[in-house]
């Protein structure tokens, strides 16, 4: 899943990053709404997470929410408040928040709210012809399980998210390697290259195609590869 972690406090920030990356998501970080509105603006999410200090913050928590639930594919918005109240979390709630947690929050929780809510964007959009299971790591293919590692596993679902169309390289990088700024080209093709075998070998339909000259193509259209 992509996510964009929005939190003013470095501990704060670090902690989350950390627990949600090695919960299988790919995380992007600001240190303030204003540049996550900016991000949000121009790259999709699945979840923003928002962490303020309360309701009332003076970094204009309300009209953030407000950006987000304008965009044209609006990720769902997940708010973690240090003081609140029920009454608190009710106004963000209605004025376009898709959760609202307050401290002590459970990482568990919000992680699990985000699948939630992950779940329900998918069966509105209609049944695929593959999907990811975020528990066990597998890519499914009706009764077809496949193991992925970490890496695999984010890679797969950054094509995924562009089924049948080309995704370039720069993009692969930047969602299923996050925490790296500097990422060589034969990294993505060694990723790849292990993924069509795996792919070859449970003999699935989901192909991984090259695109001369800028990246890959998920295809979910074709017929299963020999064993």
């Amino acid at each position: 899943m992509r996510v964009l972690l929005c939190s003013s406090s470095d501990a704060e920030r670090g902690y989350l990053y950390k627990a949600l990356s090695e919960s299988l998501n790919s995380v992007e970080v600001a240190d303030n709404l204003y540049y996550a509105v900016y991000l949000a603006s121009h790259e999709p999410f699945d979840t923003v997470i928002l962490c303020a200090a309360s309701v009332n913050a003076p970094e204009g928590l309300h009209d953030a929410l407000a950006s987000f639930t304008r965009l044209p594919d609006a990720p769902a918005v997940v708010i973690a408040l240090t003081r609140g109240t029920p009454a608190d979390c009710a106004r963000l709630l209605r004025a376009g928040a898709d959760a609202c947690f307050v401290q002590p929050w459970s990482i568990l929780e919000i992680q699990e709210r985000m699948l939630a809510l992950r779940r329900t964007a998918l069966a509105q959009s209609g049944p695929c012809a593959a999907r990811l299971d975020p528990l066990t790591r597998d890519l499914v293919e009706d009764e077809r399980r496949i193991s992925l590692t970490t890496r695999e596993y984010l890679l797969v679902e950054c094509l995924l998210r562009h089924a049948n169309a080309p995704v370039a390289r720069e993009q692969l990088i930047r969602y299923a390697w996050p925490e790296k700024g500097d990422v060589e080209p034969s990294s993505v093709n060694l990723v790849v290259s292990r993924l069509r075998r795996k792919l070859i070998t449970h003999g699935a339909r989901t192909q991984i195609e090259t695109i001369n000259r800028f990246g890959y193509q998920l295809d979910l259209r074709g017929t299963p590869a020999p064993t």
